[in-house]
């Protein structure tokens, strides 16, 4: 990751964002191989990946078939999943994950060894990988704009702290201490914290849209109070203030950057808000309702139906994450 010379977003509405952030693991696995080795992952659609190269190399084949280098030490976050291969030659074949016995270590952690009886042999590649969901609350959205994969990368160099996490994390992978299964994942879930939001400091990627709107300084602080008061009863002239525009001169600066009327943002904001808390947080439909400003249980159906298409017992009934963030984050436009 390097710095454009770009703005990011303000420092206040960065946190608004990054305090929305949900990483939650489902599975950790410990790999240790010895190359010649081809790796598939990513069966399982919606959920995130954070492989870290502990020791040896790899090679990073994304789902459109860019292949990365990752030397040991490196750590690629791929915020959609999707299948990908880790590989320690481009041409090689490659076997499903799920196919390799695992040793369970503990009940998010298992150790697949397949090193021809060599384990700790200094020519083998240790990787920690982590399947995770992955969300950003009320920014959602902002999934959809970001890379396929985010390689830390230069990011140690402006964040010490990465590449101390990144030695605990070899330290406890080779150390395999009292406890060290727990530790390892909670370090992998801060890493992916780290890495999202070096990506938003380094600006996005020159992403536009959203990220637009969130480095303009004439709607950043807009929707900075959206985010802080979500059920405030919000009109166009509320936000023109925060901005110190017009009404006329700031919805149109919104409209011609996000695409959308700052009212119909704010509506979904707050749908994006409700599915996450009836689904991920079990909060009671009527609860979500007075939280989100509304008079009545019905009115908040009614917004929420017209918003998604859907009741808001859909996001409790969903069978899957992956139904709950498609109404999260792909609301339908009226």
């Amino acid at each position: 990751m390097t710095v454009p010379a770009l703005s990011v977003p303000p420092l206040d509405l960065m946190s608004e964002l990054l305090l929305g952030m949900r990483l939650r693991g489902i599975q950790y696995r410990r790999i240790e191989v010895t190359p010649p080795f081809g790796l598939s992952f990513g069966d399982v659609a919606q959920r995130a990946h954070l492989h870290v190269v502990v020791s040896g190399t790899a090679f990073l084949r994304g789902t459109e078939g860019t292949v990365y280098d990752l030397p040991a030490g490196t750590a690629v976050f791929l915020p959609h999943g999707g299948k990908h291969q880790l590989l320690s030659a481009v041409d090689l074949p490659c076997r499903d994950i799920a196919s390799f016995a695992g040793e369970p270590v503990c009940e998010a952690l298992c150790d697949i060894t397949d090193c021809g009886g060599r384990p700790g042999c200094p020519d083998n590649t240790v990787i920690v990988s982590s399947c995770m969901e992955f969300d950003l609350g009320g920014m959602q959205r902002l999934v959809r704009l970001m890379p396929e994969a985010m390689i830390a990368g230069t990011l140690p160099e402006r964040h010490p702290e990465v590449t101390a996490i990144l030695k605990a994390m070899e330290s406890e992978v080779s150390g395999k201490r009292v406890g060290f299964a727990g530790i390892l994942t909670r370090l992998a879930d801060i890493l992916s914290a780290i890495i999202v939001r070096g990506w938003v400091e380094c600006g996005c990627d020159s992403a536009s849209g959203l990220v637009d709107a969130l480095r303009d300084p004439r709607l950043a602080g807009a929707i900075a109070a959206l985010h802080r008061e979500p059920g405030r009863s919000w009109t166009l002239a509320d936000l023109a203030a925060e901005t110190g525009s017009s009404r006329s001169v700031f919805a149109e600066r919104f409209h011609a950057v996000t695409g959308q009327t700052p009212l119909r943002y704010a509506a979904e904001l707050r749908m994006r808000l409700a599915v996450q808390w009836i689904s991920r947080e079990n909060v009671p439909i009527d609860t979500v309702a007075d939280r989100l400003g509304y008079a009545s249980q019905a009115a908040f159906s009614r917004a929420f139906k017209r918003v998604t298409g859907h009741p808001p017992g859909t996001a409790r009934t969903a069978q899957n994450y992956t139904a709950n963030l498609q109404l999260a984050g792909m609301m339908p436009q009226s």
